[in-house]
């Protein structure tokens, strides 16, 4: 008898259990990490430092995401990643740069989680807003910075990463996101006039009810 009432309370704390990650619509994660960017070199010189160098930007990324279609084998979530770079410090030859910037992206994106019902799921997302930039109002090497300082552009967001369930209702996230964007302010022309933020971070995420 106790043999059979173990094996019940197995299946209903195991049914318990999918019935509440089934009602987790909802997810929240906040991801501190780093962003790349690569060097520019300024096109028709030939001084040494004639490259703008950015430095590794301290960010964050701030994420809600709803579910929309549950299946055994994939979710589809739509979800909206707002990544805030901290400091990006930047680097010339010249003292004619700002000496770094902030900036922030808004790109709503649609998320295809894999195995939602295993421990590790690895998803994908792919999506597009704006991002906004905040150059420095000094320059490289000190004085006051004389261009524009505030800039606004339209950007790409696709990545990838994985969730590791370490709790019910938590789980480890491991990320990579590419914000494909327009170019901050840096009073020199490269020749750009796209650039790729790569977003490297690792994070939680907290799975709500509806």
């Amino acid at each position: 008898m106790r043999r059979h009432l173990g094996i019940a309370l197995i299946a209903v704390l195991i049914l318990l259990a999918q019935y509440s990650l089934a009602q987790q619509k909802n997810e929240v994660a906040g991801v501190f990490g780093r962003t790349f960017v690569s060097h520019q070199t300024v096109p028709g010189t030939n001084f040494v430092g004639n490259t703008v160098a950015f430095g590794d930007g301290i960010a964050f990324e701030g994420n809600y995401a709803r579910l929309l279609k549950s299946g055994d084998r994939a979710s589809l979530f739509v979800e909206v990643p707002l990544m805030f770079i901290v400091d990006q410090d930047l680097n010339y030859g010249l003292n004619v740069i700002p000496e770094g910037y902030r900036a922030y992206f808004v790109t709503p994106s649609a998320r295809v989680k894999l195995f939602p019902n295993a421990p590790i799921n690895p998803w994908f997302s792919f999506g597009g807003g704006f991002a906004h930039f905040s150059e420095s109002s000094t320059l490289v090497f000190g004085g006051p910075n004389p261009g524009k300082t505030g800039n606004t552009t339209g950007v790409l967001q696709f990545g990838g990463g994985a969730d590791i369930r370490v709790m019910e209702h938590f789980s480890v996230r491991g990320e990579v996101r590419d914000f494909y964007s327009g170019v901050p302010q840096l009073n020199v022309n490269t020749g750009k006039s796209r650039q790729n933020n790569l977003f490297v971070g690792v994070g939680i995420v907290w799975h709500i009810g509806h």
